[in-house]
């Protein structure tokens, strides 16, 4: 199916309303993108033209946006555009919508902190109750060989020698 997909970059407009009807969450806002030039008579970046977008965001998607997103906040926004024109009290109107697929932070402009969020995050930590925590930190030496390491070594040659030890062992043979 041939869609027109696009990235915009800009500031969200209107905070945004979300919904839950019987066909799942929804969520809608408004996208301001502001296209920006330098003015060379003025030696001043100038604001040009705003195009607003509506955004449709749909399932998780929308409950996530409806949490994370406020006016004013800088956002990426991918997906599909979709141009609608009406008839109102007898004149036309365009409208553009994106349907979204993904909708970030510009992090070009601050900084955002990640979290999980929905159903799947709750039953991942229902699931993880059971399971401890991996330890990702770097092992601490063994005490048996002690703070100078093996054979009484001082010094980074003392780790340097059982790591090399365990590297140079060759594997038993099987018969």
């Amino acid at each position: 199916m041939n869609e027109t997909m696009i990235c915009a970059v800009g500031r969200v407009a209107t905070q945004p309303v979300y919904r839950e009807p019987a066909t799942g969450p929804s969520a809608r806002f408004r996208l301001a993108v502001t296209a920006r030039y330098w003015d060379r008579e003025k030696s001043v970046w100038t604001d040009g033209h705003t195009n607003f977008f509506t955004v449709w965001a749909r399932r998780q998607l929308a409950t996530n946006a409806a949490a994370s997103l406020n006016v004013g906040d800088p956002v990426l926004v991918q997906g599909r555009l979709k141009v609608r024109q009406d008839v109102r009290e007898g004149q036309n109107w365009t409208s553009a919508d994106i349907d979204a697929v993904a909708i970030g932070h510009d992090l070009g402009w601050g900084t955002s902190a990640f979290r999980r969020g929905g159903a799947k995050a709750e039953a991942g930590e229902e699931g993880a109750a059971g399971r401890p925590e991996p330890n990702w930190e770097t092992p601490v030496a063994d005490s048996a060989q002690g703070p100078d390491g093996p054979d009484g070594a001082v010094g980074p040659e003392a780790g340097d020698a059982s790591r090399s030890a365990q590297r140079t062992r060759e594997p038993a043979a099987v018969t």
